[in-house]
């Protein structure tokens, strides 16, 4: 018999594993384009790109099926040479391609390294919360930021691509080596500006000056204010989102997969 303050084998077997998490008290948005200014971005952007001739170029290389082992063939096939051009596989422009950003893994970790001054996302994405991280990020770092309806349809041919979510303008050393220096300066102006209530007003906190005392020890020196009549400018009110626990379910469907049935 199994001690009562165990959980039996069945029991064990019933219990789903499931991470239980808060839900995010902030509610982040992104801030609606104008249809004038879509089109502006979407036109600028297609140019841009079909004038400079960047494209992603794959040349597929015909190889010839692979016969089972178990048959000899009668005739020893002759070896039919295969002439594989690397140079043409790839970008057109390697430099060009470097000062992009492509899709959402990429935009997100040069985002955390400060390295864009451009974010364009799609509005296609699905699912929507993919692209919420990426408020946050843009509006810390002080990117703008928008969402573009259209862009992965008008931007993904062009490129050579199925589809590109988000697309970022990386930051260049000079001017003169960028080549995108006039396009992000033309839609710049047209992006809207990222309401984050809580982020605005917020100022990095400044070290605190330390001493040592006479015994060793170390206190932080109070700094006085030069003028208390200054006046304190109040942030806007925040709107908190009810908090509830998130739980999420691994598998709720419990379906198993298959081991792969080994070929005879």
């Amino acid at each position: 018999m199994a001690a009562p303050g165990k959980p039996t084998k069945k029991e064990i077997k019933k219990q789903t594993p499931a991470k239980t998490s808060f839900t995010s008290p902030f509610a982040s948005k992104w801030s609606p384009l104008p249809q004038e200014d879509m089109h502006f971005i979407l036109k600028t952007l297609k140019d841009k790109l079909i004038s400079m001739g960047l494209e992603k170029k794959e040349v597929k290389v015909f190889r010839p099926w692979r016969k089972k082992k178990g048959k000899k063939p009668d005739v020893a096939p002759q070896p039919v040479p295969q002439v594989s051009d690397s140079s043409k596989n790839g970008w057109t422009d390697v430099a060009a391609r470097r000062q992009l950003a492509i899709g959402i893994n990429e935009v997100t970790k040069a985002l955390e390294r400060n390295e864009l001054r451009l974010l364009l996302v799609c509005k296609s994405v699905k699912p929507k919360h993919t692209t919420n991280h990426l408020i946050a990020l843009s509006t810390t770092r002080g990117v703008p930021a928008c969402q573009v309806p259209r862009l992965s349809q008008s931007v993904s041919e062009p490129l050579g691509l199925k589809s590109v979510l988000a697309l970022g303008f990386r930051r260049c050393s000079s001017s003169d080596d960028g080549v995108f220096t006039d396009t992000v300066d033309a839609i710049k102006p047209r992006v809207p500006t990222l309401d984050m209530a809580w982020l605005q007003g917020a100022k990095p906190e400044e070290p605190v000056a330390m001493e040592e005392e006479e015994g060793g020890e170390r206190r932080g020196q109070k700094r006085k204010l030069e003028s208390e009549s200054e006046e304190v400018s109040e942030s806007p009110s925040c709107t908190l989102q009810p908090l509830q626990v998130k739980r999420i379910v691994a598998n709720p469907a419990k379906k198993k997969k298959g081991k792969p049935k080994k070929k005879l």
